[in-house]
């Protein structure tokens, strides 16, 4: 009986000091399985936003931190973020090849009668849009929207490219920049709208079905309206995104080369679409608005 006892309070004194150190043991490996975690998910890093941007050769650049300002008693943090330097590089895109294609449009009309490569190239994008989605919804007199909805097109076009090359990002995948593009096209939309019928406009704000039930107008409207210029780009973007991280992320997932061609054919595949659709939205932007302002300038006739 006393070996047992003595066995048994070896034992015990045995767990004491094994108990820290499986538990310390646990702890480190929960924390390296969380950290684990967070390295693996790369995909809603790269399509969300951050204060931070990715430079070639540099990494991780942190952007600067300001004070947040009060308005209304509420702090706003007006810090720059990775889409807000994404905005202003597309704006800078924008300006840039409108001035190159109007100084080599001037240049090559004085010189041999007609454009050529890239400046003909702008031209007939603006031409199109002007010719094709402005005047044919706007109506009479519709060509002094033109500068706003080819503006609209080009930006919203510049904003989708950036997140298809490397260390760039979509700020168009930004519920925030879909609404503010909404937000001023609805202003310019219910402003023609004024000066063309008068307060009667009011019924031109929202999506009002009038061949449904009232039970069924009621949500639609407040579904329908924002989906109209808002969601539609924004979904659009950030699921073309995540669907093209996903692909690529397979490879890692399996940690096998043998799995790559599979991804890689369907990413290229994916950014070709991408492509496509960073277009098409751009376009759909341009002609939604287009076409909002038409009948909210055509409702005075």
């Amino acid at each position: 009986m006393k070996l047992f006892a003595r066995l048994a309070a070896l034992l015990a004194l045995a767990a004491s000091f094994a108990a820290p150190a499986v538990a310390q043991e646990h702890a480190s490996s929960a924390a390296a399985a969380e950290q684990e975690q967070q390295q693996v998910d790369f995909v809603m890093p790269h399509v969300m936003d951050s204060h931070h941007v990715e430079i070639p050769f540099k990494g991780e650049v942190e952007l600067p931190h300001w004070a947040p300002v009060s308005i209304f008693g509420t702090p706003v943090d007006l810090s720059p973020t990775k889409h807000v330097v994404m905005l202003l590089i597309a704006s800078f895109l924008v300006v840039l090849t409108m001035t190159l294609a109007a100084i080599g449009a001037k240049r090559q009309t004085r010189t041999q009668g007609h454009t050529s490569g890239f400046t003909g190239m702008i031209e007939t994008m603006v031409l199109f849009v002007r010719n094709e989605v402005v005047m044919p919804n706007v109506g009479a007199h519709g060509e002094k929207f033109a500068p706003f909805v080819i503006t609209l097109f080009f930006f919203i076009l510049f904003a989708n490219l950036l997140g298809l090359i490397p260390y760039g990002s979509t700020a168009t995948g930004n519920i925030n920049v879909t609404f503010t593009l909404a937000v001023i096209t609805f202003l310019v939309i219910e402003g023609a709208t004024i000066a063309a019928t008068g307060w009667k406009y009011i019924f031109t704000i929202f999506y009002w079905p009038h061949d449904v039930p009232v039970y069924i107008k009621l949500p639609l409207t407040f579904i329908m309206t924002p989906i109209e210029l808002m969601i539609r780009l924004f979904a659009n973007m950030i699921a073309g995104h995540i669907v093209l991280l996903s692909m690529i992320g397979l490879i890692f997932t399996f940690g096998s080369l043998a799995v790559a061609v599979g991804p890689v054919a369907m990413g290229i595949g994916i950014s070709l679409l991408e492509i496509f659709v960073a277009f098409l939205q751009a376009f759909i932007f341009a002609l939604l608005a287009s076409v909002f302002i038409g009948l909210g300038r055509m409702g005075a006739h």
